[in-house]
């Protein structure tokens, strides 16, 4: 007899090690794909009766291997590899790391939406059951499945190789960026969900930590894994302090810093030092790995090096070109020259009225803050209500409304 949860963990450790293999040997990602599913559903029946096998890898691909051939089977096109893989033992197993990273690479390629690459990811590498991915992501059953089918099928359709490019092959750079854009998506969907009734989603933010680690075990030397693992400690690190008793948001300024994780913040921290001495010109992830490093070292909020901040704003800056890096360098900006000089920057920012952050909340939520720094409390008033009512996040929606109300409150608007 096996503990389930146990087994539980074993198997999603070994399933994206075993479809690694296995599609490496057969080519056929979305079939082997299925066939281990069917292994993993075998051995969640078999295993907490009779005990995990002495080889549960082994296992896994020989009972993989034997679910794929019967799909095979009635296929006059491909009876002739049915023939070919019934008769061959059951595959090797190859370096577990190669195979995990190379499912990793494939379900994260380019050629897919960030929505299908999540939720590709979150099956083959994340071993989540569509089910379960559908209730994290609010959709019907039905609806995932179509959109992680599709996804497989584009996949098919691109006649991409299955496995990983090698480091400094011309197209190395843009398929390690894919994957690490969606740990990151999938991380921030979790820390902060896009909408609903919760703040967090800790299934997702979890697991987008636990790939990253995976990641970054697999390639120790690569700054920019190394720069998204740490920006994923240092910020989970405040996780605990970041709602209240009845899970209103609590903002950064504001929080119990006595309740951050600090196991957390010195491992994040450890890796934005090391991954900076080694030299380079960092990227994106260790830009911003090390602006949490700096806001997670300050013991009270009035403490925080916001020069420093600043000044690693206007680098991400330059090396992102993003107006979002901008918005938040004008709340570091207001930090250190005063809240004109930042509301000046987002005029700037502002000018273009076609750009993505046109009308997006998080526009009226920093400028409502400039502007009550400002001491202009009529207009802040307007732009939080502008915000709140832009919001898709409950939790950030009642925040908003609170500080409108607490703005009213203190300066009501003069009558007569």
């Amino acid at each position: 007899m096996t503990d389930g949860p146990i087994v539980e963990d074993l198997l999603r450790e070994l399933a994206p090690q075993v479809l690694g293999t296995l599609a490496q040997r057969l080519g056929d990602f979305d079939a082997c794909e299925d066939a281990v599913q069917e292994a993993l559903i075998a051995a969640v029946r078999h295993w907490p009766a009779h005990g995990v096998p002495e080889n549960p890898r082994g296992w896994l691909l020989r009972t993989a291997t034997r679910r794929y051939t019967d799909r095979m089977r009635g296929e006059t096109a491909r009876r002739r590899r049915e023939e070919r893989v019934a008769r061959e033992p059951a595959p090797a197993a190859g370096p577990a790391d190669d195979d995990t990273l190379a499912v990793l690479f494939m379900s994260c390629h380019p050629t897919l939406t960030p929505a299908s690459a999540i939720a590709l990811t979150l099956r083959a590498v994340g071993g989540l059951t569509t089910a379960q991915i559908a209730a994290a992501y609010l959709v019907p059953e039905a609806t995932m499945a179509q959109r992680i089918s599709r996804a497989k099928q584009r996949l098919k359709a691109s006649s991409v190789p299955f496995g990983v490019p090698e480091p400094g092959a011309p197209d190395w750079p843009a398929r390690l960026g894919s994957v690490l854009h969606v740990l990151y998506l999938l991380f921030n969907e979790g820390y902060t969900a896009s909408g609903g009734s919760v703040l967090h989603r800790t299934d997702l933010s979890g697991e987008a930590v636990r790939l990253a680690r995976q990641v970054h075990r697999i390639l120790p030397d690569e700054g920019e894994v190394a720069g998204l693992l740490a920006l994923m400690l240092l910020t989970d690190a405040r996780r605990p302090a970041r709602t209240g008793p009845h899970g209103e948001l609590v903002p950064l300024a504001e929080q119990d810093r006595t309740l951050w994780n600090r196991r957390l913040i010195q491992e994040g921290s450890a890796l934005v030092i090391g991954t900076f001495a080694k030299g380079g010109r960092p990227g994106a992830y260790r830009l911003q790995a090390a602006i949490a490093a700096v806001h997670d070292a300050a013991v009270r909020a009035q403490d925080t090096d916001w020069p420093q901040i600043h000044g690693l704003y206007e680098l991400l800056e330059h090396v992102t070109g993003s107006p979002l890096v901008t918005l938040n360098r004008a709340v570091a900006l207001a930090m250190v020259d005063g809240p004109a000089a930042a509301l000046a920057l987002l005029d700037r920012l502002d000018a273009d009225d076609r750009g993505p952050l046109a009308g997006h909340h998080r526009t009226h939520a920093v400028r409502a803050h400039l502007l009550e720094m400002a001491g202009e409390p009529t207009p802040a008033l307007r732009h939080y209500r502008l915000a709140a009512a832009l919001t898709t996040s409950i939790p950030e929606q009642r925040y908003l409304t609170t500080k409108a109300a607490r703005l009213y409150q203190s300066s009501p608007p003069p009558t007569g």
